[in-house]
């Protein structure tokens, strides 16, 4: 038994409080390598006669009282299995420890370490010596994680204003070109606005979608509006403040969340105080509201690098010093305004993992304040667990999950095996309190389309969003995927939405209507449970169960080049129907699937 790979962090996502009464314990081991797990857990407080954690004491001895749980495997990687419990102690405290076997190896490990229960001479006095075990000492309410119930089930549609539609051409900016006229440049204005996604509320609302999460509307001279100039005003080429709570109005009518798009790590070129420190310098009030190395200040027209810390190394966004209580109030007023006045639901915060944790578990604070159930997501591409332990973020942009699908499905970089494991190790990432709520996403204003990864096959588009949308959490589409934009990489992948519906794919448009709609209807999707059943990386296929306590799906994935006959004698023998094609599928018979397409069985 490779004793190395056993791993297990108690008050972490391998130990947390799932709700008010149970726990979630999960342990690492080498892949293959335990044959059983069960978990031996207690209250540290109760000893009796009879007791003796597993009866290693003599019979009738006082020793603690405790009991043996089997632990499921949850998932295999490549290199690991996990194995989860759920424990319910009565008194909400658990001193708990594994037991593992496999081969001829039976061991003890706790937080006192690992012993060999054949060969160790300490064994034998493991149940009565607390401190070999893991601890939670308390389960307290506080502590559970709590994110917005709506957002487990909640499908976004990411909007890129300046390009998504024209609504009220007043407002078009100097320059302005016409209409998807052209490509667009990092530097050319469409003239998009918000009465432009008023107008398009009825379109988002046939569709099926259930939130809008919107890149930034403040006041700012770029396209992208991520150097915000003003954080209290509308860009004026986006409308005004009357206008924009219309929208919101609007779109809660048709029962869809809005959320907006902060920069706090950093700030526009225009915005008031860095002004105030390029003409005062050394004397600006606001010297210390920004990481200032030396002064005078590098110039834009200068070749040297800042002298100043910036996102990225870009002079016309300098970082904002957070950790500053002037800075930090500032921004808490921005959101209490924004919440507060226009009763926004969301809050997608750029650059997150550079700005300071004090500060987020404030702006948490300040934010559930005002509403409770205000979902606050952190833009972060990486292992985002400091921020996911319930005083920070309630969710993360879930980019390794976009990996997996994309390697998998669109670039065919990686085999059906590994395509498993990379979906494992996301669905053992995070506690599963976060899995139901994390972003789930296949590409956005910042990645090239998913179309033009898929190498322009659309039929792989679908594929892969209809496996998004069989994931735990809540899933987005970036606008204009669901009729077949393309684009590459910036600034192409924010070409202007395409209205013209003789250009547009609208049967490709009805199946994303059937798969969000499947979504709503069908829990299992939403489930954090899955197992997989059968991955074949000769015909590029897999087959696994998504299922909770009111259903099982069974999911099969046919990613080749080629219609496939699948066998389904590894599912329960029984009459099915595919959820999207609406056949009847005999499970004793072969099953024929096409190229690039999934089944979903009911």
């Amino acid at each position: 038994m490779n004793l190395h790979a056993i791993f297990h962090l108690s008050d972490s996502n391998y130990a947390y409080a799932y709700d008010k009464e149970t726990l979630h314990i999960r342990l690492r081991t080498a892949k293959n390598d335990a044959d059983k797990v069960t978990i031996r857990a207690g209250d540290p407080y109760h000893w009796a006669a009879g007791g003796g954690g597993g009866n290693l004491n003599a019979e009738g001895a006082f020793g603690w009282v405790c009991e043996d749980l089997p632990m499921q495997k949850e998932a295999s990687t490549e290199l690991f299995d996990f194995w989860m419990a759920e424990v319910k102690p009565p008194f909400r405290r658990l001193r708990y420890g594994f037991l593992i076997e496999g081969g001829n190896k039976q061991i003890f490990y706790g937080e006192g370490g690992i012993f060999d229960l054949n060969t160790d001479l300490r064994a034998d006095h493991i149940s009565n010596q607390l401190a070999n075990y893991f601890c939670f000492p308390f389960l307290n309410a506080a502590d559970v994680f709590k994110a917005p119930e709506w957002a487990k089930s909640t499908v976004w549609y990411q909007i890129f204003p300046e390009r998504f539609a024209n609504g009220d051409a007043s407002l078009n900016p100097e320059g302005v070109l016409e209409w998807g006229s052209c490509d667009p440049t990092a530097f050319s204005f469409f003239g998009g606005d918000i009465q432009g996604m008023i107008d398009r509320l009825d379109y988002l609302a046939n569709l099926g979608i259930s939130g809008i999460y919107t890149c930034p509307i403040f006041k700012s001279p770029s396209t992208h509006k991520y150097d915000t100039e003003d954080y209290f005003e509308i860009d004026p080429q986006f409308g005004d403040k009357k206008t924009f709570k219309k929208f919101v109005e609007l779109a809660h009518e048709k029962g869809i969340k809005v959320m907006l798009d902060l920069v706090v790590n950093h700030c526009g070129y225009n915005f008031g105080p860095w002004q105030d420190v390029l003409l005062n310098g050394e004397h600006s009030k606001y010297k210390d509201w920004f990481h200032i190395r030396s002064f005078p200040i590098v110039k834009l027209e200068d070749e040297a690098w800042p002298n100043y810390d910036a996102f990225a190394f870009g002079k016309r966004m300098p970082k904002m010093k957070t950790e500053n209580p002037e800075v930090r109030d500032y921004f808490l007023e921005v959101v209490r305004y924004w919440t507060s006045e226009f009763d926004i639901d969301g809050w997608r915060l750029d650059v997150a993992n550079e700005v300071d944790h004090a500060f987020w578990r404030e702006f948490r604070k300040e934010v559930r304040t005002i509403k409770d159930d205000v979902y606050i997501l952190g833009e972060v591409w990486h292992d985002s667990n400091p921020w996911l332990r319930g005083d920070q973020f309630d969710a993360v942009m879930n980019y390794p999950l976009t990996s997996a699908i994309n390697d998998f499905i669109a670039k065919n970089k990686t085999t059906a095996s590994q395509f498993k494991e990379a979906i494992s190790r996301v669905q053992t990432m995070y506690s599963r309190n976060v899995s139901e709520v994390n972003f789930n996403l296949l590409n956005s204003h910042d990645t090239k389309r998913l179309l033009n990864a898929c190498n322009g096959n659309k039929q792989k588009v679908i594929l892969s969003y209809a496996f998004l949308m069989t994931q735990a959490g809540s899933s987005c589409i970036y606008y204009g995927d669901e009729i077949g934009m393309d684009g590459e990489d910036d600034p192409l992948c924010r070409k202007c939405m395409i209205w013209e519906e003789d250009m547009q794919d609208l049967e490709m448009l009805e199946t994303f209507k059937k798969i969000i709609s499947l979504r709503k209807i069908h829990s299992a999707m939403r489930s954090p449970k899955l197992e997989w059943i059968d991955v074949n990386d000769g015909e590029n296929c897999v087959l696994f169960k998504k299922y909770d306590a009111d259903e099982e799906l069974y999911i099969i994935i046919n990613n080749s080049d080629s219609a496939k006959t699948i066998n389904l004698s590894a599912i329960p023998q029984k009459i099915y129907a595919d959820l999207l094609s609406n056949n009847k599928v005999d499970s004793t018979e072969q099953l024929h699937i096409e190229a690039h397409s999934i089944v979903l069985l009911t």
